[in-house]
């Protein structure tokens, strides 16, 4: 068997000591004679998985004492609306910057529930690199100002947080979750889709600050409400137990392989340069994101030729370098090279471009 190299934004590759583990107790976790996909949620069994990711979790985020861990379900499109549902509950407003398609999806389901505001966009440019805020427009009322840390589609990241003053910060961050150090206390709310650099798709977590939770607009889904996932640990109904399980061990290997979330950024800046600066001095290929705003776990590039991106990607496919096709409102080729990327496979990627550069420069 042959394993190909696998660009996709998600659900993406992972790490495949996290791949080999798993398989070893598929059949039978530890002594239990069960598989984890067996128990029941409530069991001695299933109980020090959870607990031991909860620990894991904090720890290697370094998430302070005052914040939820919540091990949800419904991937981070359900927290679209558990969030106004949640903290748009004291002035019913909210503001929101346009960095993309998830932030553009996030503010319109938003507006179901009270006054919403776009206080910046990049949309008139593809959304091709991060708004700039002017700081005048953020209202000192809102409930909470939210963002996108990290743009999928676009291959942008939020380098500079936005100050929003006493105002929560909320951020979306599927897609740059544990990809680097986050100061967590800068946030009110962090939510993320688990399938691009924790789990298999499936789980979805939410940290959130206490003292936010406690009170929700009316009407709002038993289901959806924080601080009753968070009084029942998260164990209200069935939790997502085997994605849980699995992000307990890549959490093992960030901690125990990599070294913790500062060697993980390392691995993972040297990896985006290589192709970065591989795109930067191409003929052939050019990067779509602008320099200040790119993202190192999205890469979008294009060659200007619709037809000769469709050549590269079924060439690259054919070569072992899968998903590598971009996304339709951008075009071109997308190289998603989050943390269980290695970086031999970016290496390989480059090498493969250069050859292709040299029949079709």
């Amino acid at each position: 068997m042959s394993r190909v190299y696998n660009f996709s934004a998600g659900p993406s590759m992972l790490p495949v000591p996290v791949l080999e583990k798993a398989a070893g107790e598929l059949l039978e976790y530890g002594e239990t004679g069960q598989s984890v996909m067996e128990m029941s949620h409530r069991s001695a069994a299933f109980e020090p998985i959870i607990n031991e990711t909860q620990v894991l979790i904090r720890e290697v985020m370094g998430i302070p004492d005052n914040y939820k861990v919540l091990f949800l379900q419904g991937g981070a499109s359900s927290q679209f609306a558990a969030v106004p549902m949640n903290l748009m509950t004291k002035n019913r407003k909210a503001d929101y910057v346009l960095s993309g398609q998830f932030s553009t999806k996030a503010y319109k389901e938003a507006c179901r529930y009270g006054d919403c505001k776009t206080v910046a966009s990049s949309k008139d440019d593809n959304f091709s690199h991060i708004p700039a805020i002017d700081k005048s427009q953020l209202r000192p009322d809102a409930d909470y100002l939210h963002i996108c840390m990290n743009n999928t589609i676009y291959g942008t990241f939020w380098h500079t947080l936005p100050d929003s003053g006493d105002v929560p910060l909320v951020a979306d961050i599927s897609s740059c979750i544990l990809s680097q150090p986050i100061d967590i206390t800068r946030f009110g709310l962090l939510y993320a889709g688990a399938q691009k650099n924790v789990a298999p798709a499936g789980l979805t977590l939410v940290l959130v600050r206490e003292d936010l939770i406690g009170e929700t607009l009316p009407g709002t889904p038993t289901m959806f409400d924080y601080k009753v996932m968070a009084d029942n640990d998260s164990m209200y109904n069935t939790p997502p137990c085997w994605p849980i399980y699995m992000c307990k061990l890549v959490l093992e290997w960030i901690k125990n392989d990599v070294g913790g979330l500062d060697k993980m950024k390392e691995r993972n800046e040297k990896k985006a340069g290589v192709l970065y600066d591989f795109l930067d001095n191409s003929r052939l290929f050019k990067p779509c994101a602008e320099k200040d705003s790119r993202s190192i776990m999205n890469v979008t590039f294009i060659t200007g030729d619709k037809d000769l991106d469709a050549k590269f990607v079924k060439e690259s496919a054919a070569a072992g370098f899968v998903n590598l096709k971009g996304h339709r409102s951008v075009g071109g080729m997308r190289a998603s090279i989050y943390n269980a990327m290695p970086p031999e496979g970016v290496d390989k990627l480059v090498e493969f471009m250069q050859e292709f550069e040299s029949r079709n420069g």
